[in-house]
């Protein structure tokens, strides 16, 4: 069963001219991984994702399909947005915009959570299997060097909720984290991407896709996997510019 959308927890602040912006973060995480980053007067609404943070903690659901579809109905009375993701919150935000694309004004994903490579894939396996035994200690494990409020965020999300998001991701049936299938659900999206990466040769991958007229792709050497948390101020400006460039 899908948590009543109302019991989701959510803020929504500002009211300026633009289209609004909705934030989505990642695995483990929740709505104040966006807290450095400030977008003006702009509207901007975030979200914890069920299972996740301050929202319900269903039983199942935790597909990329199934995260968007609780989206849906808090963004509908003030569509089109910007749907912004980070990691596991990109896979989510293009799963919004393909299933729901007049809903979905732009896409910016934040290293989302796609692309890996042969190496990579040959991982999804084990570490599913340790999340399934270990839980919340497993993804940290995993994750390696964090800061303490990643850190703390991930060891507060229960142990199915990590496991069934990261098969949603990498291992069930339609899940698009690998490179192949990625670049297939990629080739289907209508709306222009912001793609903001760390590491040049998975930029160098996010270029060969069939991204829509308007679409970027942008790296930050040096940075983290938190790109927004590293350079909040930077990743604003970025994603404004961009806007207004489309």
């Amino acid at each position: 069963m899908a948590p009543d959308v109302e019991t989701l927890y959510r803020t929504d602040v500002g009211a300026g001219s633009g289209a609004a912006l909705l934030l989505v973060h990642g695995w483990g995480g929740d709505s104040r991984s966006w807290d450095p980053v400030r977008f003006g007067e702009r509207r901007v609404v975030t979200v914890d994702l069920r299972g996740h943070g301050r929202s319900p903690v269903p039983r199942e659901g935790y597909r990329p399909a199934d995260y968007a579809a609780d989206l849906v109905p808090l963004v509908t009375g003030i569509a089109p947005v910007v749907a912004v993701g980070h990691s596991m919150g990109g896979q989510v935000v293009v799963r919004l915009a393909l299933d729901h694309p007049e809903l979905v004004r732009a896409v910016v994903v934040v290293d989302p959570a796609y692309g890996a490579d042969e190496a990579e894939a040959a991982t999804f396996e084990p570490r599913l299997a340790a999340l399934r035994r270990d839980g919340a200690p497993a993804a940290v494990r995993q994750l390696g060097r964090l800061a303490d409020d990643v850190r703390e965020q991930l060891l507060r999300t229960p142990g199915h909720v990590l496991a069934d998001s990261y098969a949603g991701m990498y291992t069930d049936p339609g899940a698009f984290g690998a490179r192949s299938a990625a670049a297939k659900v990629l080739a289907g999206l209508t709306r222009p991407v912001l793609c903001l990466r760390p590491t040049p040769s998975m930029a160098e991958w996010d270029l060969t896709c069939a991204l829509p007229p308007g679409s970027r792709v942008v790296v930050w050497g040096g940075a983290s996997h938190f790109l927004h948390h590293d350079r909040p101020e930077s990743f604003a400006r970025l994603v404004e510019s961009w806007l207004s460039s489309i």
